[in-house]
């Protein structure tokens, strides 16, 4: 349809060209009926790539005009947040190393500053509010810094409440979620859950900066955007899901709703997400690095901020509005609940904007900003203006013809100085946006490559459909072909193949004397003012192989018995499987949790065990085959572990059982067996745990507990580890390696052997009575997590049980560890067990947790 409006209606095309940035040096308007038509040369009209119903949308959504500027910060303000108390107002971080809380100033238009808080030792680039409590009920302001801490700020003193300290390299950005949570992000390639004064869990994974983090509405997700130019999606501490797609380092994060999100680049380019990983739409318009987004209360509509001197209105998925900064890096943006937009920018000014002719500033006001904005000095090389020859410009008369589209700029010459002028659809005139600097006899060669959509041109030719019509932006690069390059753009945009002709013809007229050759494409960072940072490329994901069947290989079956436990006194423990457990119909009592002690696996066969270790030791390899006299050492010692005696298993014995499990694979499951007995008496405990071993014996259990191992083996190994719980020797092997062992137990989630799901259960249950009984919050803060990841995938009631009971005894007795729960969402995850029927013990425990969270 276009085309054929195109042929009947405009009869021409009018081009412009442009090398080194967004825009054009030369417009061109060519007839369908060949290039020997009039020709018209105008190098000073450029058009922004905010395309198609802008100019429409900014009259109708209204028009955003200053508000106030608000001065006090000495430096580059690098971080706003829209502030809890007072209302209306909001809270500023600088490279003065102050954050400042600003107030609403009465029936004025301004803000006045409420209070400067000092706290960090170098300069401040992130803010966050965490919402009220009961002993906050008007927040606390979180502030991040080069210094590496995070500062937390009551609103009634200047100085902190308490610094957070952990990070290894400045914290970048902060978001905060319910239940007072705090996410960090930094250039240490991490970012850091925080529940009050404590670190709860660190996020792992990306390799570079953490640029930015947001807490999702629906509790426990989490997001990280980093300069490796991946997002990561994060639950329960472990990362969910990778969003892939940005070119360049991420450096915002927005969210749309529970299931969306907004993010902006480096790349100039915002992407709009689902969740789910899908990105659903790209937006263009900025020609530089994007540094901030945020969006509109109670709707999809955002702002964004960048190195291109510009604050960018977003309104129906267009660019609405574009407002020009007299400084050449806006930092940081945020929206009030009015509407007001808040932008910090490099040169340390705060400044406010609004759609309300209520707020809106002064006429002396509003010029003062113009007449700062007009005396701005524009770099060609920095900005999007592109390649430009003083010579070729035409004069102020230039300025009378009006613009056809919000943003759209055009250059003049004006007593040998070269203007920038910008057109606002809504005053119907041209704003002067600075004087051009550096710009007689520029060339290609000096003035750089042009950005589009997150690409690097040589060229950027701007070709409009008629005058008022849409225009559309063609990229090209001199090693190009510029007939394929013309096709190419003729099929994407649905224009008529009849002007194949003329704009490949355009392209070589306008590409002339140009050769192929070694361009410095890099950006100075802005930031830090060295190098632009190329991070490394991030690592992919390789395919797991399922786990080899069970074996199950003769009448032996490892773990296929039932597990016995010490019986809780005077009740039937609910761990036994002995008898039916029944609830009274009393009022019920806890029997439940907190657990006192480790719960075992202690079932066994000796005779089928040995029976089965006889039987593959025949297939050992020659080196490693039991002799007779091993094979009775091994018989005493699982006798002496497993009955009531007062022998103690001998040196020989246990150097015997070490040389058995270390077994191929495929035949070590019976000797992994006595294992999982023999570590249960004291002295076997000690001998194999102890600090002088332990690590050589936990590394070698580890082994088996890969993804791909045998599930015989894994089991064993399981349970092996839950049972080194009984002696001290163990629980100190166990508490010291905790990390380290249950983030490799973790992997065995996916499987669906019931019961490795029990021993991965039962050992999240034994370390949360340990962490209860020395009250380690860290701790507690990775089990919670392992118990919210694992309870989504396990279905076996045993299992969920398990860790029923072990999340009940980390949350006893501790507000902390609750909160924490709570902000993991794990008391949504639970509810359906509550009014499970199969299983008394399961309903009941349930709802004894539910009832502390």
């Amino acid at each position: 349809m276009r085309s054929m409006a195109l042929g009947a209606a405009a009869r021409r095309l009018l081009m412009t060209a442009s090398g080194g940035g967004e825009g054009c040096c030369c417009c061109v308007r060519v007839s369908p009926h060949g290039a020997s038509a009039a020709r018209r040369l105008s190098r000073a009209e450029r058009s922004f790539p905010a395309a198609g119903s802008a100019a429409a949308m900014a009259s109708a959504g209204g028009t955003y005009r200053l508000r106030c500027s608000v001065v006090g910060h000495e430096l580059d303000v690098r971080g706003l947040s829209p502030g809890l108390f007072p209302p209306g107002g909001f809270v500023s971080v600088s490279r003065d190393r102050t954050a400042r809380l600003w107030a609403p100033d009465g029936p004025n238009r301004g803000f006045t500053e409420m209070h400067c808080m000092r706290g960090h030792s170098n300069f401040v680039s992130c803010v966050c509010i965490i919402p009220s409590s009961d002993i906050y009920p008007r927040g606390l302001i979180a502030t991040g810094g080069n210094d590496h801490n995070i500062c937390i700020f009551t609103l009634d003193n200047t100085a902190p409440l308490y610094v957070l300290k952990g990070h290894k390299n400045t914290v970048c950005s902060l978001s905060s979620g319910k239940f007072g949570t705090l996410l960090s992000g930094s250039w240490d390639t991490t970012a850091k859950v925080w529940l009050n004064d404590k670190c709860m869990m660190t996020l792992q994974g990306h390799t570079a900066a953490v640029w930015a983090v947001e807490i999702l509405p629906e509790q426990g997700l989490m997001l990280t955007g980093s300069a490796d130019k991946t997002i990561k999606l994060w639950k329960a501490g472990r990362c969910e899901r990778t969003f892939n797609g940005h070119e360049d380092c991420v450096r915002g994060i927005a969210i749309l709703s529970d299931t969306e999100f907004l993010s902006c680049a480096n790349d100039a380019s915002i992407r709009r997400w689902q969740i789910s990983g899908e990105c659903l739409q790209i937006y263009y318009g900025h020609t530089n690095y994007i540094y901030s987004i945020s969006v509109f209360p109670h709707c999809k509509d955002f702002v964004t901020t960048g190195e291109d001197r510009s604050l960018r209105i977003w309104k129906r998925g267009e660019c609405a509005q574009i407002i020009r900064f007299p400084a050449q890096s806006v930092w940081s943006c945020c929206v009030l609940d009015n509407g007001d937009i808040v932008v910090g920018a490099s040169d340390g000014i705060i400044r406010v904007f609004t759609e309300s002719l209520e707020r809106t500033a002064s006429a002396e006001e509003i010029q003062a900003f113009e007449n700062e904005l007009s005396q701005a000095t524009i770099d060609p090389k920095t900005s999007d203006l592109g390649d430009i020859n003083a010579d070729d410009l035409p004069g102020r008369e230039h300025l009378k013809e009006p613009g056809t589209r919000e943003g759209q700029t055009r250059l003049i010459k004006d007593n040998g100085k070269v203007e920038a002028y910008q057109w606002s659809v809504s005053e119907g005139r041209w704003i002067k946006i600075g004087e051009v600097v550096g710009s007689s006899g520029a060339t290609q060669q000096t003035s750089g490559r042009v950005l589009f959509e997150g690409k690097e041109y040589d060229y950027v030719f701007t070709i409009d459909v008629n005058e008022n019509g849409p225009s559309y932006k063609l990229p090209y690069n001199i090693s190009d072909d510029p007939w394929l390059t013309a096709y190419n753009f003729l099929q994407k945009n649905d224009l008529n193949a009849m002007f194949l002709d003329q704009v490949a013809k355009f392209i070589i007229d306008n590409t002339k004397g140009q050769m192929l050759g070694n361009t410095d494409t890099g950006f100075s960072d802005p930031f830090t003012g060295s190098g632009r940072y190329v991070p490394g490329s991030s690592s992919g994901t390789n395919a797991v192989p399922a786990p080899d069947p069970f074996t199950g290989a003769g009448r032996y079956v490892p773990g296929s018995a039932s597990n016995v436990v010490a019986p809780l006194s005077g009740v039937v423990d609910p761990f036994t499987g002995r008898g039916a457990y029944q609830a009274t119909d009393a009022k019920a009592e806890n029997i439940y949790f907190p657990k006192k002690e480790a719960v075992t696996f202690d079932q066994a066969n000796p005779t089928q065990i040995l029976g089965k270790l006889k039987e593959l030791n025949g297939s050992a390899p020659e080196e490693q085959k039991l002799n007779e006299d091993d094979l009775i050492l091994l018989e005493k010692l699982l006798f002496v572990t497993c009955n009531t005696s007062l022998e103690t298993p001998t040196a020989q014995q246990l150097q015997t059982l070490w040389k058995a499990i270390n077994w191929p694979e495929d035949i070590v499951f019976p000797a992994l067996d006595i294992l999982r007995l023999s570590v249960r008496h004291p002295s076997v405990n000690e001998n194999f745990c102890s600090e002088k071993d332990s690590v050589r014996f936990s590394s070698h259990l580890l082994k088996f507990l890969s993804r791909n191992g045998k599930q015989a083996n894994q089991l064993l190994a399981l349970r092996t580890l839950c049972n080194c719980f009984v002696s001290q020797a163990g629980q100190r092997l166990m508490m010291s390696q905790r990390d380290t062992i249950m983030s490799h137990a973790i992997e065995l989630k996916l499987g669906s052997n019931k019961n490795i799901h029990i021993a991965l259960a039962t050992l999240t249950l034994n370390y949360a009575v340990w962490l209860h009984k020395v009250n380690n919050i860290e701790g507690k803060a990775q089990c919670l997590s392992v118990i919210s990841t694992v309870i989504e995938v396990v279905q076996d009631l045993e299992a969920i049980f398990r860790l029923l009971v072990a999340l009940g005894t980390l949350i006893s007795d501790d507000t902390n560890a609750v909160q924490l729960a709570k902000s993991l969402g794990v008391d949504s995850q639970i509810k359906k067990y509550a009014s499970v029927s199969e299983r008394a013990k399961v309903s009941e425990c349930c709802r004894f947790v539910l009832n502390l969270l």
